[in-house]
C-alpha cells in the first residue's frame, strides 16, 4: 500500500468509532507479510490480469459494443475485473508499480466506452439486452458495481487519481435515483454494495450515498427476495438484521452484509445495529469457525451450518469468506478498540486465508478443507493440489485485494496514541508526529522490536498480546515494564518518548495442543496443534510411508519445534510430535497450515486423531 492512504476502511471525523486507521504504513520484505507483497505484486496481480483477458471478464465488457464477441459466464465477472483493479491500487506506488503500470488506462478506457450516460455498468445485462435490475436475487448488478467503486477508492487514496472513482460514483448516483428513498424498495441479493456505499460516502462526503447503504441494510430481513432455489435464510433475508442473533446463510454473503452494517452502525451512531453485529460475529466466531479462521461448513449453498456443524472433511471454507470475515472484524474492531476482533483477523489471515494461496502466489484455492484422505481413501476426482484458475473465479482477485491492502490493517492511532493489533516486520507513520520501525520475524518468531523514529513527547502505545500467549515479556530500552493485559486484550505503555527509545516484546511461542468443543461431532477424539497464532497440520509427505491414516497424536508427549523441510518457505518452523500408530510409538511431523499442498498432491489432517490411551 502506498504512502498517504487510510486503506479500505476510514470512518470520518464524526464516525462513532474507538480507533482510528493509519494512512501510511509499509511492510517491509524481510517479514512474511512483506514477503506476501512482494509475491501479490510480481506473481498474483498479474495472473489475475492475464486471466481477465483469458477466462472472458474483458471480452464480456468489449462484446457491450461489438455484437461478435461472445459473453462468457459467470454473470458476475465484471467484479473480476474490479477486484483486480482495486488490488492494482493499493499496489500503486510501491517499488513494484511497473509491474502494473498501463492497465488502469486500458480499463478506464474501456469502462468509459461501455458505461450507459446515466450510469450504468454491467456486461451481463447490457449484452444480454436483459432489463435492469428485474432480477435482483440473483443478478449480481449491485455485487458488481460495489466491487467497482472500491476499485475507485483504492486508486483515489493510494494515489489520487480520482478517474475510477467518478465511474463508480456514477453508477451509485443511478442507484440511488432508482432505490432511494421512494423509489424501488428492493435490496441485493448478494450484499458488497453497502460496504462500497459507505465508504463512497466517506471519500466523498455525498451524503446520499449512506442514506442508500443504511436502506439496502434494514429493508433486509423481510422476504423479498427469490426462495424458488434457495431458502430466504441463503440471503439473510428471514428476519431483520436488528433482530438476528445467529449468522446463517451464504457464508459471504452474510459477512459482506454484516461489514456493511457495521459501517452505517458506525457512520450513524447507530448503537442498536452495531450490538446486533456484535451478537452476530459472536455467533460466527464461537459456534461456526474453523480453528483456521475459516467460515462455511455446507458446499450446499456455500453456507453456514448450525451450531458446531464443522466437518473438516468436507468443509467448504471458502477463500472469500475468510476475506469478508477478515473485513468484518476490522470493521469492529475499529468501532469497539476490543482484541478480540484482532484476535480472529489474526488467526484468519494467518490460516484460512494464507492457505488459499500457493508459495508461488500463482496457484489458488476456493475451498479450503481441513483433512484430505489418502488416495486410495478418496472418492474420484477429489482436488488435493491448488490450481491456476477457476470457472467462477471471484477468490483469487479477492486475495490480491486484501493482501495488497494489508498494511492498512495492522496500527491504528492518532497524536496522542498508536495501537498496535497485527505484528510484521514494517515502518508506519502517524500524521506528522509519531514515526516507528518494526523488526519481527513474527509469526515463526516471537520477538517484535519497535524503535521510534519520531516523536520525541508524551504518549501512548498500545500493544496486543494475545490470547495464546500466557508470558509475553515487554521491555523498554532494555528494561523490563510491567504492562498487562488490560480488558481490551492490550499491554499500554505510556512515558515521553525519544528518538531511538525501543521497546521489545517477546511472545512465547510454546506449541500447545487444543481440544475442540464437545459439541463439534466430526472432531471429537481429536485435538489441533498450535504454535503462536498459526494452525499446524499433518501432511502426509513427512509421516512414514503408507500408515497416514492410522496415525494417533500423543496429547501429552513432547512437541519439539524443529526447522522444516527446505520445499517449504524459508525459516518455516516445523513441529516434531509424540503419537503411535497401533499402540507402537511413532513420530510425527507437523507443519503450518498454510503451506500444505505445496510439495505435490498429499494427504493432511489439521484435527488429528488422539491415541485411544489418551482419550
Amino acid at each position: 500500500m502506498t504512502v498517504g492512504s487510510p486503506g479500505p476502511a476510514a470512518p470520518t471525523d464524526s464516525a462513532v468509532a474507538a480507533l482510528r486507521p493509519l494512512a501510511d504504513m509499509n511492510l517491509h520484505e524481510a517479514g512474511f507479510l512483506g514477503r506476501w507483497q512482494r509475491v501479490n505484486v510480481e506473481t498474483t496481480i498479474p495472473r489475475c490480469v492475464d486471466n481477465l483477458y483469458t477466462a472472458g471478464s474483458i471480452n464480456n465488457l468489449r462484446s457491450v459494443r461489438d455484437r461478435s464477441i461472445e459473453l462468457t459466464p459467470p454473470r458476475f465477472s465484471d467484479s473480476d475485473l474490479y477486484k483486480t483493479l482495486e488490488a492494482c491500487g493499493w499496489a500503486a506506488g510501491t517499488t513494484y508499480q511497473a509491474k502494473i503500470n498501463g492497465f488502469l488506462d486500458e480499463a478506464l478506457d474501456l469502462l468509459r466506452a461501455v458505461q450507459e450516460p446515466d450510469g450504468y455498468l454491467n456486461s451481463w445485462m447490457q449484452r444480454g439486452d436483459r432489463t435492469r435490475f428485474a432480477d435482483l436475487s440473483h443478478g449480481h448488478e449491485m455485487y458488481c458495481a460495489g466491487h467497482l467503486i472500491q476499485a475507485g477508492i483504492a486508486y483515489a487514496r493510494a494515489t489520487g487519481d480520482r478517474r475510477l472513482l467518478e465511474i463508480g460514483a456514477k453508477f451509485a448516483d443511478l442507484l440511488y435515483s432508482v432505490f432511494a428513498p421512494d423509489g424501488h424498495a428492493g435490496v441485493p441479493g448478494h450484499p458488497e454494495i453497502e460496504t462500497a456505499l459507505v465508504e463512497l460516502y466517506r471519500a466523498t462526503g455525498e451524503q446520499r450515498y449512506l442514506t442508500l447503504a443504511g436502506l439496502f441494510v434494514d429493508r433486509r430481513g423481510h422476504r423479498t427476495l427469490d426462495t424458488s432455489v434457495t431458502p430466504s435464510e441463503y440471503f439473510q433475508d428471514h428476519l431483520p438484521l436488528r433482530e438476528n442473533r445467529h449468522i446463517v446463510g451464504h457464508a459471504v454473503r452474510a459477512t459482506y452484509l454484516a461489514a456493511g452494517a457495521t459501517d452505517v452502525a458506525v457512520e450513524t451512531g447507530d448503537t442498536e445495529l452495531l450490538a446486533a453485529m456484535q451478537a452476530l460475529w459472536t455467533d460466527m466466531v464461537e459456534t461456526k469457525m474453523y480453528p483456521s479462521g475459516g467460515i462455511g461448513a455446507r458446499p450446499h449453498g456455500e453456507a453456514f451450518g448450525d451450531a458446531y456443524e464443522l466437518p473438516p472433511d468436507q468443509a467448504y471454507a471458502e477463500t472469500c469468506a475468510a476475506i469478508a470475515s477478515f473485513m468484518w472484524s476490522w470493521r469492529l474492531l475499529l468501532a469497539t478498540g476490543d482484541g478480540r476482533y484482532a484476535e480472529v483477523m489474526e488467526r484468519t489471515l494467518y490460516n484460512g486465508i494464507a492457505c488459499s494461496i500457493s508459495r508461488s502466489g500463482a496457484e489458488f484455492f476456493y475451498v479450503n478443507p481441513l483433512q484430505l484422505r489418502s488416495r486410495e481413501f478418496r472418492a474420484a476426482g477429489t482436488q488435493g493440489t491448488r490450481v491456476p484458475w477457476f470457472g467462477c473465479a471471484c477468490c483469487p482477485p479477492n486475495v490480491a485485494r486484501l493482501v495488497a491492502s494489508l498494511g492498512s490493517y495492522l496500527a491504528t492511532g492518532d497524536a496522542e496514541s498508536v495501537q498496535l493489533h497485527l505484528y510484521a516486520a514494517g515502518s508506519l507513520r502517524v500524521g506528522d508526529s509519531i514515526g516507528l520501525v518494526v523488526r519481527t520475524g513474527y509469526p515463526a518468531d516471537g520477538a517484535v522490536h519497535i524503535t521510534v523514529t519520531e516523536g520525541a513527547a508524551e504518549w501512548t502505545l498500545s500493544l496486543r498480546i494475545p490470547q495464546w500467549s500466557t508470558a509475553a515479556r515487554i521491555t523498554v530500552n532494555g528494561t523490563e515494564v510491567r504492562a498487562g493485559r488490560n480488558e481490551l486484550g492490550y499491554a499500554v505503555v505510556r512515558r515521553r518518548w525519544q528518538v531511538g527509545d525501543t521497546v521489545s516484546v517477546e511472545f512465547d511461542l510454546e506449541p500447545r495442543v487444543v481440544r475442540p468443543d464437545k459439541r463439534v461431532d466430526a472432531a471429537r477424539g481429536c485435538a489441533t496443534v498450535e504454535r503462536g497464532p498459526l494452525l499446524y497440520c499433518l501432511e502426509e509427505i513427512d509421516q512414514p510411508a503408507g500408515v497416514f491414516e492410522d496415525l494417533r497424536l500423543d496429547p501429552a508427549g513432547p512437541i519439539v519445534p524443529v526447522p522444516a523441510h527446505p520445499d517449504l518457505v524459508e525459516g518455516t518452523v516445523a513441529l516434531r510430535l509424540g503419537g503411535s500408530r497401533a499402540g507402537v510409538p511413532v513420530e510425527l511431523t507437523a507443519i503450518p497450515y498454510h503451506q500444505w499442498a505445496n510439495r505435490g498432491d498429499a494427504a493432511m489432517r489439521a484435527w488429528i486423531p488422539i491415541s485411544e490411551e489418551s482419550l
